[in-house]
């Protein structure tokens, strides 16, 4: 139990306000649910989550001791209430997510709870299947992440094991990443592979495709199968040969194919034309093709997992076949 005060500054709040402020960790839906069961007293009463508090009233707060630590990116997951997660599967060892565009997977500076990772350690903590105060080191993890604006499956481990173990097959390129995206245009050949080489400038967060080798440039491949084309836009699925930073979208680009909604790469003229501000890319399907043995996560090989289905298909290719 912890105990507050209430100063000059802090009299004139709604209970519910003040203690949200004071206890920034603990999600709103458990703080109405605490004053509701009247853990949080105020005078030693029980009290409306809406009364205002004076100079010199002490809250009397029977909360877990961990929801009052210092915020930061490590504990956000106290802050979930409900997880927000579209699981595509799930066993003991990992869980695959459709990431949704605009989603974080991991916060960008400073605290952030709305980020994919903190609703997965929830989701892990609130089943009971993560214990953090009995962890020494180990948290649920993401093995691979995807751009803020991009959609699609995002692998998390929930064990050291399975962290390991995937780690070393996407380094090994034995987890095959596919991708669907619209682009402006008719790609010609309408199947083929780019092969370019790409410069990154980190300050910019944005990279060049050079067509051929410069220091700094790294090999990037990506190979790409148009699947239907209409009204000056394509739907084209792509599957990496590397993972650059911004791969696809820079080399679709640069190859006269820009990602609609890019706004980076993309044209500005098709964007607002079509009314788009989110490059319309989705990792839509993850093959374990594993050619070593895979410890732990063997059972995954030679499976195959895709998302049900992606908006932006649905919009602007209604039927399409993927």
């Amino acid at each position: 139990m912890r105990e507050l005060v209430v100063k000059k500054n802090d009299s004139g709040q709604r209970l519910d306000r003040f203690v949200g402020k004071a206890v920034p960790l603990l999600p709103e839906s458990l703080l109405q649910k605490y004053i509701r069961l009247k853990r949080i007293k105020l005078n030693g009463k029980g009290a409306k989550r809406d009364v205002r508090l004076n100079e010199g009233d002490v809250l009397s707060l029977y909360i877990n001791d961990e929801f009052f630590e210092k915020p930061r990116e490590e504990n956000s997951y106290l802050k979930v209430g409900t997880p927000r997660l579209d699981i595509v599967y799930e066993d003991e060892n990992i869980l695959l997510v459709d990431k949704k565009p605009g989603v974080l997977c991991h916060s960008s500076g400073g605290w952030d709870y709305n980020t994919l990772i903190a609703n997965i350690q929830a989701y892990a903590y609130q089943k009971g299947e993560w214990r953090p105060r009995e962890e020494n080191a180990f948290a649920p993890a993401l093995c691979n992440r995807i751009d803020r604006n991009t959609g699609g499956i995002v692998i998390a481990a929930k064990n050291a094991a399975a962290l390991r173990v995937m780690n070393e097959k996407i380094a090994a390129r034995e987890v095959e990443k596919y991708y669907l995206c619209i682009v402006s245009g008719r790609p010609r050949p309408p199947e083929g592979r780019l092969e370019d080489f790409i410069f990154k400038d980190a300050v910019k967060n944005r990279v060049y495709v050079r067509g051929r080798p410069e220091p700094g440039a790294r090999t990037a491949v990506t190979y790409y199968r148009t699947l239907s084309s209409r009204d000056g836009l394509s739907l084209v699925e792509c599957r990496l040969g590397t993972g650059r930073t911004h791969q696809i979208r820079a080399q679709m680009a640069h190859a006269g194919w820009p990602l609609l909604g890019d706004g980076k790469y993309g044209s500005d003229s098709v964007n607002r034309r079509h009314g788009e501000d989110g490059q319309l890319l989705c990792s839509y399907r993850l093959d374990f093709d594993f050619r070593t043995p895979g410890g732990e996560l063997d059972y995954l090989s030679g499976r195959s997992f895709r998302v049900p289905r992606v908006d932006f298909v649905d919009k602007y290719f209604p039927g399409a076949k993927f």
